[in-house]
C-alpha cells in the first residue's frame, strides 16, 4: 500500500521534496506556474542576459503545471483546483511560497500600471527582459537583496537605473554600514544611481496609463519608463487560513514540519517554525529533506501498518548564510553574510578592510561563539567561518581572533 502525498507548490521546496520521496510514494505536485520548477535565486542572472531560462531549471519532477489549488477539504482530505478537479491525499504538503509585497503607493490599484513589475517569477523576469532596452529609465524600489540584484541586472542590460531604498543603507538586514558602503560604490561604478533614506510616495502615469515617474515623499519625481517593485515578500498563506490551520506570519509548523492538522505539513517560504519565517532557498531545501524522512517513516509497510513516530530526523531550524555574486565583465563582486553583524556591548569585533581591492571582512564573537560576519570582495575565509557558525561550535582558545579572517578562518 502506497501513500498518496499531494504537494501544493512546484517551487524550490516542493520540487526538492518530490525528488527526495522518489518512488517511495505516489506524489502529485500541483504547480500554479506554467514553467517546470526552476532556481529562483538565479532569476537576476536571466534578467542580466547571462543565463537562458533553461539553465536555471531544476532536476525535473512531474508537476501538474498551470493548475491553481483553490481550497482544502480537511474532513474529506481533498484539494480542490481551479480547473474543476479534486485530488485526494493521505498527506498534504503546503509549499505555496511567498508573494511579492506591493507597497501601498498612490497609483497602484487592483492592477499594476504598464511598466511596473514585481520581480519574483520567471514570467516577471521575461516581462522585464522584454521591456529593457539600452538607455531606458528604470527605477528599482527597494534596496534589499532582491532590489540590489535587479538593479545590477538592469544596469548590465544598459538601462539607466535609479535604486531607491527607504532604509539607511543597502541590504541593511545582512550588511553593516561599512560593507553596504562598498556595495553602493560597486553599484555606482556600474552606473546605478543610489538613493538611501528615500521614501517612495507614489507612481505617476502618463496619458497612456503607463508609468512615467516615481514620486518621493518630498515631492521629487524620478523619471521612469520601468519600475521594479522589490520591497520584500510575504508568506502565501491564503489556503491555510481558509482551511482553518494555525497561521501567524506564516503557517505554523512543529519540528516534523506538521501544521495544526496532523495530516498537513508546510515547508519553504510559507512555513513558520519557532516563530521564524526564513524566506531563503537554503532553509527550504533543508525542510524538504527533513520532511521527506518524516513522511517515509510514516508510510505503510508491507503489512499495511505505518511505523509512525520513529523518524529520527527533526527540523530544529536553519542557520542560513546569505550569498550574492554580482557578476560583471568589468567589476565582479562577491559577498556573504551570516548571523548578526551588529555587536552588542562586550562582544569582540575583528575587521579588515582593503579599499584598494574593495575587500572587507568582519566577524563578531560573543563569548566563545561566532555570532555573525560579513565578507565582501574576498570570500576565501567564508567556508571555515560558515562551518563554525552553522555548527555553533566553541572557538578554540589557541586561535587569536584575528586569525578568523585568514583564508582558512584560522580553524
Amino acid at each position: 500500500m502506497t501513500s498518496e502525498i499531494v504537494v501544493i507548490g512546484g517551487g524550490t521546496a516542493g520540487a526538492r521534496l518530490a525528488r527526495q520521496l522518489g518512488a517511495d510514494a505516489r506524489v502529485t505536485v500541483i504547480g500554479e506556474e506554467q514553467h517546470a520548477p526552476y532556481n529562483r535565486v538565479l532569476l537576476a542572472e536571466v534578467l542580466a542576459g547571462r543565463y537562458g531560462p533553461e539553465v536555471i531549471a531544476l532536476p525535473e519532477v512531474p508537476v501538474r503545471r498551470g493548475v491553481r489549488a483553490t481550497s482544502v477539504d480537511r474532513e474529506r482530505r481533498l484539494v480542490h483546483c481551479a480547473d474543476g478537479t479534486a485530488v485526494a491525499y493521505d498527506r498534504l504538503v503546503l509549499a505555496t511560497g511567498s508573494n511579492p509585497v506591493l507597497p501601498p503607493l498612490r497609483g497602484i490599484g487592483p492592477g499594476l500600471p504598464d511598466g511596473v513589475h514585481p520581480f519574483r517569477t520567471l514570467d516577471d523576469c521575461a516581462a522585464l527582459s522584454a521591456a529593457v532596452t539600452p538607455g531606458v529609465r528604470a527605477v528599482v524600489v527597494g534596496g534589499g537583496l532582491l532590489g540590489v540584484s535587479a538593479a545590477r541586472a538592469l544596469a548590465e542590460r544598459g538601462a539607466k537605473v535609479v535604486l531607491a531604498q527607504q532604509g539607511e543603507h543597502l541590504m541593511e538586514r545582512q550588511l553593516d554600514v561599512s560593507a553596504s558602503t562598498l556595495l553602493r560604490s560597486h553599484l555606482e561604478a556600474l552606473g546605478v544611481e543610489v538613493h538611501t533614506e528615500c521614501r517612495v510616495r507614489g507612481l505617476r502615469t502618463g496619458p497612456d496609463d503607463a508609468v512615467s515617474a516615481v514620486v518621493l515623499a518630498d515631492g521629487f519625481a524620478l523619471d521612469a519608463e520601468i519600475v521594479v517593485l522589490a520591497c520584500g515578500v510575504r508568506p502565501r498563506v491564503g489556503l491555510a487560513t481558509d482551511a482553518g490551520l494555525t497561521v501567524r506570519r506564516g503557517i505554523v509548523v512543529d519540528d516534523e514540519l506538521r501544521t495544526s492538522d496532523p495530516y498537513i505539513h508546510a515547508i519553504g517560504d510559507c512555513a513558520e517554525h519557532n516563530g521564524v519565517v526564513h524566506g531563503l532557498a537554503g532553509p527550504a531545501l533543508e525542510q524538504a529533506d527533513v520532511l521527506a524522512s518524516v513522511l517515509k517513516a510514516e508510510m505503510p509497510n508491507a503489512e499495511g501498518t505505518a511505523d509512525t513516530g520513529t523518524a529520527e530526523v527533526r527540523y530544529t531550524g536553519t542557520r542560513a548564510l546569505t550569498r550574492l555574486t554580482l557578476a560583471s565583465a568589468t567589476s565582479p563582486l562577491d559577498l556573504a553574510a551570516f548571523g548578526d553583524p551588529t555587536p552588542r556591548p562586550g562582544d569582540d569585533v575583528v575587521q579588515l578592510a582593503d579599499a584598494t581591492r574593495g575587500a572587507y571582512r568582519k566577524v563578531v564573537v560573543r563569548g566563545d561563539r561566532l555570532v555573525g560576519g560579513v565578507l565582501l570582495g574576498d570570500l576565501a575565509a567564508v567556508g571555515a567561518l560558515a562551518r563554525a557558525w552553522e555548527g555553533d561550535e566553541a572557538l578554540p582558545d589557541s586561535v587569536p581572533l584575528l586569525h578568523l579572517l585568514t583564508n582558512d578562518g584560522g580553524l
